[in-house]
């Protein structure tokens, strides 16, 4: 399968076919691959004396270099992303969350300030002044007198955050066409 050195294609096949290899981040001796390390160079990894690295495509996806419209930089080589992504609070879109309070009829304190600090045998004081407590019953609670709290929502678990996907080889040639540039 004639190719140029350092071009990746996809493969459908278990192995990769001769003169080419898997792009699976394999380190290669530079003196037995003089031809694709000048094409590649460090790029992917390797130590540029003795050793350099093929591309590592397993389990990812390859995008051009460079800046497209709206998106961040990507350089040659570069690696990003992750499988897996746990929001916090500042990537959530602006929401509210509704809470409502009404005046109903039950155990409450007496129609002025409370007198406890305590609640136990105790009752909501009915106005949200004073003490929060007091001995008093049977008495009509201030809407206002009840604070509401929304706790943070969520388990803080990371979520999915891969694409559709197919796993298919790639391959890089190895042995092939030098190519020529423009």
């Amino acid at each position: 399968m004639e190719g140029y050195i350092a071009e990746i294609r996809l493969f459908a096949g278990n192995f990769a076919p001769r003169g080419w290899a898997f792009c699976n981040g394999q380190i290669l001796s530079i003196a037995q691959n003089t031809a694709l390390f000048s094409l590649l160079g460090t790029t992917f990894g390797g130590n540029g004396q003795t050793t350099f690295a093929l591309p590592d495509l397993r389990g990812r996806v390859a995008v051009g270099p460079g800046q497209g419209p709206g998106l961040p930089a990507v350089n040659l080589g570069q690696v990003a992303g992750a499988p897996t992504h746990t929001l916090i609070i500042t990537e959530m879109p602006a929401h509210n969350h509704a809470a409502q309070t009404a005046t109903r009829a039950f155990d409450a304190g007496f129609g002025g300030p409370g007198d406890k600090t305590e609640p136990t045998n105790n009752y909501w004081s009915s106005v949200s002044s004073g003490s929060p407590y007091n001995t008093t019953t049977n008495t009509t609670m201030n809407p206002g007198a009840v604070a509401t709290t929304i706790g943070i929502a969520g388990g803080s678990q990371p979520h999915n955050n891969m694409q559709p996907y197919l796993g298919v080889n790639y391959i890089i040639c190895m042995e092939g066409i030098y190519p020529s540039r423009n």
